[in-house]
């Protein structure tokens, strides 16, 4: 994702969390399900592919910046906490290497597309789309046929996050902002940093996604273990258990 996508969707995405506060926790269970799907079948094969995930500083000036030793941290973090899921880590699962996901083109950047679009227009419904009934009826097709080849996987686990915080810098300037805001009678939030996530169950044999939560919200840290075990916790509430 380019920058300029990178800062239109964070500003997007916070004016959606300001709006509507922890989006997960409005969801109901139904929402999201594919119509026809409960719960992984006994004995089925899950493959959880590495997190799709980057973390950001958000300037003084509104700037928001990639943070490589951020994004490091977070991936372990992230890792250690999912896999210490049991309804995750319960019956045949495997890892994806980064090595392995390399090979698989451009199958994690495919899912964050599709993943963003049933975010908008599935659960926010922004707008709905009326092809698809108010129903969890998207798919990534074909992309996913060269991974269920390499795994014998029946599902896949993705993860799209994107992370930001804002700098001393940033907090000053709000804190600012504010101030001048309320001086003038105005109500002013300014953006600082926000958290944003998708997480997928996809069936290899179909393409189509069989559950879907997602995360919009101005709290959460993966820079930190315990903090990043409550970012998994919450994105995989409704996660189908293994029956």
């Amino acid at each position: 994702m380019d920058k300029k996508r990178i800062r239109a969707a964070a500003a997007a995405l916070l004016a959606v969390a300001t709006m509507w506060g922890t989006v997960a926790e409005a969801q109901t269970p139904s929402r999201n399900l594919a119509p026809g799907f409960s719960s992984r079948p006994a004995g089925s094969r899950l493959v959880i592919v590495p997190a799709d995930m980057e973390l950001f500083s958000v300037s003084g000036g509104g700037v928001i910046e990639p943070r490589a030793d951020w994004t490091d941290a977070a991936h372990k973090h992230f890792r250690t906490a999912l896999m210490a899921r049991k309804e995750v880590v319960a019956g045949d699962i495997q890892e994806l290497k980064e090595a392995d996901l390399d090979e698989l083109g451009q199958l994690n950047a495919l899912h964050g597309t599709v993943a963003e679009a049933v975010f908008l227009h599935h659960m926010m419904k922004m707008p709905a789309l009326p092809t698809k009934n108010d129903a969890l009826d998207w798919t990534l097709g074909e992309a996913v046929k060269p991974l269920h080849d390499r795994t014998s996987a029946d599902y896949a686990l993705f993860f799209w996050v994107r992370d930001s915080y804002a700098s001393a810098e940033r907090k000053a300037a709000m804190v600012a902002m504010t101030i001048v805001g309320a001086a003038f009678g105005l109500a002013i939030i300014p953006a600082g940093g926000q958290q944003v996530g998708y997480a997928s169950l996809v069936d290899l044999k179909s393409g189509r996604i069989v559950w879907f939560n997602n995360l919009a919200r101005a709290s959460g840290d993966l820079r930190e273990p315990k903090a990043a075990e409550e970012t998994v916790e919450a994105l995989l509430k409704t996660f189908p258990a293994l029956r």
